[in-house]
């Protein structure tokens, strides 16, 4: 092997223990797709708070259209829709869900069809106005469109 062959084997080698160890490698497990609006404002900030929180996001700006599609292609029962979609681990994640509760759900693989945050409640993710929380509930649901309480917040 020559210097030259050793030299780009050792940097190759550096680089790939590098990213092993780099949040972008963590952010490969755990990696959402997104739809949104391309004109609201609240949904880049949730996708802010996801990538804050370790999530890798792929974001698409589609019309209104293309995202009730998705929604209702997703099972999203009507009555809990809001402003956004993200999609993981065969899950729908519905409006302004914390990222806690979104690794919860990931971590735990629970029989349902996704989480959602029926509305754009103040004070949750994304939805950050000054000290304002309003108390809002993560509702989670099936395919039969039946939903119940996942969790709470404020």
């Amino acid at each position: 092997m020559n210097r030259r062959n050793w030299l780009q084997l050792t940097l190759a080698g550096m680089a790939t223990s590098a990213f092993a160890r780099s949040p972008l490698h963590a952010q490969r497990s755990t990696r959402l797709t997104v739809y949104k609006s391309a004109t609201c404002g609240c949904c880049a900030s949730w996708v802010d708070h996801m990538k804050r929180n370790g999530f890798a996001v792929d974001a698409h700006d589609v019309s209104d259209d293309m995202l009730n599609q998705v929604k209702t292609t997703a099972g999203v029962p009507p009555s809990l829709r809001s402003c956004h979609i993200a999609l993981a681990g065969g899950y729908a994640f519905e409006g302004h869900v914390p990222a806690d509760v979104v690794k919860k759900a990931l971590d735990e693989k629970p029989k349902l069809v996704g989480l959602a945050v029926p509305g754009m409640p103040a004070g949750s993710p994304g939805m950050e106005m000054g000290g304002r929380k309003d108390a809002y509930e993560v509702m989670a649901f099936d395919k039969s469109g039946r939903s119940w309480v996942y969790a709470k917040r404020g």
